[in-house]
């Protein structure tokens, strides 16, 4: 077994039906010229944020927008009980600090980096320029952010319309497709991921995760040893987020 991937991994991760299109919002400034990247660096500050800093806080004033060049970040929203519901881990490429992007108005939610980051920061006057100057890049942003869309309508979706306990499928079956290892029938994956972080990817707490968690194992449907997860049934976990199971 390689060393176990650390959340997200190489692509992002967010709570969907599926892992097809989770990195397409990577990709959203590869249009760009060579001279027009070299005009949009220009125009940014570069930032740098050691593990667990914050880059911004919920209800903190819009100021821009942060492109990740390296590292990955996680962006959450804390309720007034202080529970928190991860929207989305952000890896290379991606840019996150909306929904606003030219000033104006507060942070809905927060963004952490999970490891070194650095960031390229396009403030609000600057981006404005951009949009205006550089129409290649105005196409650019708006691919960015029908990615950004299709995510969080993707989580709405999930939440909406999905049991917590589908959600919980849903995610290890996820998580298998990106980072599983195939034994026999089964599936280890092979990535580092706790209880906490579970449960804030499908809006429950880690308690509960720990009791379903064991009662997947009873059903034989998990086994959980201190490195790994193995889905012992993927079938059946599939069964249990699909219509017929639902």
């Amino acid at each position: 077994m390689p060393a176990p991937a650390i959340l997200p991994g190489d692509q992002a991760l967010f709570l969907s039906e599926t892992i097809g299109g989770l990195d397409e919002g990577a990709h959203f400034l590869d249009a760009l010229a060579p001279d027009e990247w070299t005009r949009l660096r220009a125009q940014g500050r570069q930032l740098s944020f050691r593990t667990g800093e914050a880059i911004f806080n919920q209800g903190d004033g819009h100021g821009g927008i942060f492109i990740i060049e390296a590292g990955d970040v996680r962006v959450f929203y804390t309720a007034p009980s202080g529970r928190e519901i991860t929207l989305a881990y952000w890896t290379k490429g991606h840019f996150i600090g909306g929904p606003e992007m030219t000033g104006g108005g507060v942070h809905i939610w927060s963004g952490e980096a999970l490891s070194d980051c650095r960031i390229l920061f396009l403030p609000a006057p600057a981006l404005k320029k951009l949009v205006v100057e550089m129409p290649n890049f105005a196409l650019c942003l708006l691919q960015g952010l029908a990615a950004k869309g299709r995510c969080y309508s993707a989580m709405a979706q999930m939440l909406g319309t999905r049991s917590v306990i589908e959600r919980l499928a849903q995610f290890l079956i996820n998580l298998g497709d990106l980072h599983g290892v195939r034994d026999g029938r089964a599936i280890i994956i092979n990535a580092k991921v706790t209880h906490d972080q579970i449960a804030a990817m499908v809006g429950s707490t880690r308690q509960w995760v720990t009791m379903m968690m064991k009662r997947f194992q009873k059903d034989g449907l998990v086994s959980v040893s201190p490195r790994h997860i193995r889905i012992e049934r993927p079938h059946a976990l599939m069964e249990m987020v699909s219509k017929r199971g639902a």
